[in-house]
């Protein structure tokens, strides 16, 4: 069975995100302009961006183009949902597809294990000696945890926060202690710091949250490329933002009844656009700033 999964992509001259279909890998990996580059006070990457914009943008953000690009993955979407229902014994796919979303999920974070492994350990997570296994499988853990609290309630903050518990195996809170920043490894220099003081973190974190749940106007595909900018902006954790945001992008189209199962394979791609990925996400921050990152993007002809 194969199902042309969309994969989010993002685009400066259109809002957020566009969707586009994992297999066409031939286009140019479109970047996003962030909504609220219009509401940017300052921002610099060695400053907590303390000024991130609030939720909801103030422009139009659901155009033309990204509707178009919305019903595309909202069709491939559907055709995988169906496709997955219609089978009778879902054990192995709901064992397998999550395992590999958690083995690509955690290679982005540069957490390296085989499939060898953790199809070895899936049924036995203790007995697993080497520690990126075992990450690995807490993932998948963290990704059904999340997904079973939607039986009971909307996908609120303390969601967020017990998956990102579950993936790091201890009790994760917002950040309280200042420091925290993204860098380039081999340099050390900042390249993004996220907003700093646990008050104003958990304030983003509530915005976030409110917007999720009252973005009805609002088609869930592209509620759900604008929340995950935000969270991965805000960045509340010490560690494992990453993966629990990748987490909450599955649990966001489940929560919108797009998905009926947590089997979408989306971090492969990721994976391998990493660095495009990252420099889009980036993008989005600088979007009013003439930063090196946006002459490059330009160049691409995003942009202009």
């Amino acid at each position: 069975m194969h199902v042309a999964l969309a994969e989010s992509r993002l685009d400066a001259r259109t809002p957020y995100a566009r969707r586009t279909t994992v297999a066409d890998r031939t286009a140019p990996f479109p970047a996003v302009n962030w909504i609220c580059s219009s509401l940017h006070t300052t921002w610099n990457a060695n400053v907590p961006y303390n000024d991130l914009p609030a939720l909801f943008p103030a422009v139009e953000i659901e155009t033309i183009r990204v509707l178009k690009a919305t019903i595309e993955a909202r069709a491939a979407l559907a055709a995988l949902d169906q496709a997955v229902r219609r089978i009778p014994n879902l054990t192995v796919l709901i064992n397998v597809i999550p395992l590999l979303e958690a083995q690509a999920s955690s290679e982005i974070e540069n957490i390296v294990t085989t499939a060898d492994d953790l199809f070895k350990f899936a049924q036995d997570q203790a007995a697993a000696t080497n520690p990126a296994t075992k990450e690995t499988l807490q993932y998948r853990t963290a990704l059904f945890a999340g997904f079973d609290r939607l039986a009971t309630r909307p996908l609120p903050v303390t969601t967020a926060t017990e998956v990102c518990s579950l993936i790091k195996r201890r009790s994760m809170r917002s950040r309280s202690a200042s420091g925290t920043y993204i860098g380039n490894p081999d340099t050390k220099q900042a390249i993004y710091t996220p907003p700093a003081g646990e008050g104003e973190i958990r304030d983003k974190l509530s915005d976030w949250q409110e917007f999720m749940h009252n973005s009805s106007g609002l088609d869930p595909v592209v509620v759900m490329a604008i929340a995950h900018y935000q969270f991965e902006a805000i960045q509340p954790f010490e560690d494992g933002n990453g993966r629990t945001g990748r987490i909450l992008n599955i649990l966001m189209l489940v929560s919108a009844g797009l998905l009926h199962q947590p089997i979408l394979y989306l971090s492969r791609y990721i994976f391998e656009q990493k660095t495009e990925y990252y420099t889009r996400l980036q993008a989005v921050t600088e979007a009013r700033f003439p930063t090196p990152t946006h002459r490059k993007l330009r160049a691409w002809g995003v942009g202009k």
